[in-house]
């Protein structure tokens, strides 16, 4: 009898939901792979926008300043989620592959240092892979992350909303164009209208305050990936390859890295070659 096939459990990133990950789970499935890509706590269908999002007319003064309803939403919450989801991929009795998105790379590093005993590998797709003591809002503070164009979206003071805010579904072209630049850079216009009509408004800070807690001998006895997108305005290439030197110095071991010439959503620009990243890792993983 053969062994089963790895299952993935796929982790959104900021503002994102389970739909970014369509056309790639499809891929695997097809494949013979499990694929799992939960809805975050605060993400997808757990959202809720503030009042003034859909206020009519529009106060955007409201906007900037009103307290987020996800304000109190922890990390920890988020990655309780996702481990629940890896126990029941687990179940199938095949290899777990954890696989994180941008600011979903501080919920899989957690996730990691939870249950290493649950994972074959840990994959960081342009994600936010940070050192133990440092936060992801510390890591996008870094000289590396100047060039990034994500906080240029921001609106209003995350100490005061309890979240960091966008407004993706702004009518003002220049901030509609800023977006597709942050984001989605080699998407088509109509592939960024889809995916911009799924976005929520808040992220809550505790994911980006709060600081990795990633150990030597738990999250670095977990074979790590990560996938440079060259071409990421959210999460610029220096910042990418700042955090890998960082993690491998601190933890030990290197992180095995993969490239794509890609903006910050090769999900939705480029799923074939992203899933074939994919599937060669859970093929060369070790069985767990």
């Amino acid at each position: 009898m053969s062994e089963p096939k790895a299952a993935f459990v796929l982790v959104h990133g900021g503002w994102h939901n389970h739909s970014v990950w369509d056309k790639v789970a499809s891929r695997l499935e097809a494949n013979g792979f499990a694929a799992f890509a939960p809805d975050l706590p605060g993400a997808g269908v757990h959202a809720t926008a503030p009042a003034s999002l859909t206020a009519r007319p529009f106060d955007a003064e409201a906007f900037a300043t009103e307290r987020s309803p996800v304000a109190d939403l922890t990390q920890d919450a988020r990655t309780e989620a996702v481990i629940a989801v890896v126990k029941q991929a687990a179940a199938a009795g095949g290899k777990v592959v954890l696989v994180g998105h941008s600011a979903g790379g501080m919920t899989v590093s957690a996730v990691a240092e939870r249950v290493p005993d649950r994972l074959s590998a840990i994959v960081f797709l342009s994600g936010f892979m940070v050192p133990p003591g440092a936060s992801l809002l510390s890591m996008l503070m870094h000289e590396s992350m100047a060039s990034a164009l994500g906080p240029k979206l921001f609106i209003g003071d995350p100490a005061i909303i309890g979240a960091t805010r966008i407004h993706a579904g702004s009518a003002d072209e220049a901030y509609r164009a800023l977006l597709k630049a942050s984001f989605y850079a080699d998407v088509s216009a109509a592939e960024f209208e889809r995916a911009a009509a799924q976005l929520h408004c808040d992220e809550p800070n505790g994911g980006a305050v709060t600081p990795s807690q990633i150990t030597p001998g738990r999250f670095g006895a977990v074979p790590r990936h990560y996938i440079r997108c060259t071409q990421d305005h959210a999460v610029p290439l220096a910042g990418q390859d700042h955090m890998i030197a960082l993690v491998d110095a601190a933890i030990g071991g290197l992180t095995i890295i993969h490239t794509l010439d890609s903006s910050h959503s090769p999900f939705l620009s480029q799923p074939a070659a992203l899933f074939r990243i994919l599937a060669d890792i859970a093929e060369s993983a070790p069985i767990s």
